[in-house]
């Protein structure tokens, strides 16, 4: 989709950006300065792990690949000053190579080899970057999944919350035919006044997040529009605000 048809769907859906124009003009110019694209084998990974399971299923002799991963939680955050739902945007490296794939098939069917290979045709970094929920991985033995999910609400979006703010919206299961790990989805109600920080994630592990704000009167919108890149997450999470928390709220 044309950067520029992009945009006008944001406009359209009164998507709000937290940050000052020029704030958020050179975090997204950050964001998209994707150079030196290359693919290589995963030979180890701290986050994932290709494995093949064997199995008998009714007599028949079976095999299925499969990657292990961490649990994750995600948090649909409110904020009740704004009118708005708070949102994530950030580069994702995997949709960036399967659009790569998508416009010129076969890019990444040839990269079997041990040394990374670069990229034919490239594209601009903005055709990986996607809208999400504020979320992360179950990964430090010993906090509650609650607990995970105010860190990563700080991190990711500078509000301050504690557990008992939270309210689980459910656990489901995500990516069943390639991971079948775990996801559990929290929601909460902050204000401008808990948001002390800047969020963007952490420097130190690489994160480069920009805050939005999505206005309730264009959330539908937004989650029903194909020309804007999102995940699952943030239609799921627009759906259930809207029927069962909006309704109860004084939007006037």
């Amino acid at each position: 989709m044309p950067r520029a048809a992009s945009r006008a769907c944001l406009l359209e859906c009164g998507l709000n950006p937290t940050a000052s124009a020029p704030a958020r003009a050179a975090s997204r110019a950050a964001m998209e300065r994707i150079e030196g694209v290359a693919v290589g084998r995963c030979a180890s990974s701290p986050y994932l792990r290709p494995l093949t399971l064997h199995y008998r299923q009714n007599g028949i002799q079976k095999s299925w690949d499969f990657m292990k991963t961490h649990d994750s939680v995600t948090i649909l955050l409110f904020n009740s000053s704004q009118r708005s739902l708070v949102l994530v945007k950030q580069f994702r490296p995997a949709v960036y190579a399967n659009e790569v794939e998508r416009h010129f098939p076969g890019s990444l069917a040839a990269m079997d080899q041990d040394r990374p290979q670069v990229l034919p045709g490239a594209l601009p970094g903005s055709v990986g970057v996607t809208y999400e929920l504020c979320a992360g991985l179950v990964d430090q033995p010993g906090l509650s999944l609650e607990e995970v999910a105010c860190r990563e609400a700080w991190e990711e979006c500078g509000y301050r919350l504690a557990p008992s703010d939270l309210r689980r919206v459910a656990t489901y299961k995500s990516g069943v035919g390639v991971t079948g790990s775990s996801q559990t989805m929290f929601y909460a109600e902050v204000t401008d006044a808990q948001r002390d920080g800047p969020g963007g994630g952490l420097a130190e592990e690489g994160e480069l997040i920009e805050v939005t704000h999505l206005p309730l009167d264009g959330a539908q919108a937004f989650a029903d529009n194909p020309d804007i890149p999102k995940t699952l997450g943030v239609i799921f999470g627009v759906s259930w605000f809207l029927s069962c928390v909006a309704p109860g709220l004084s939007l006037h």
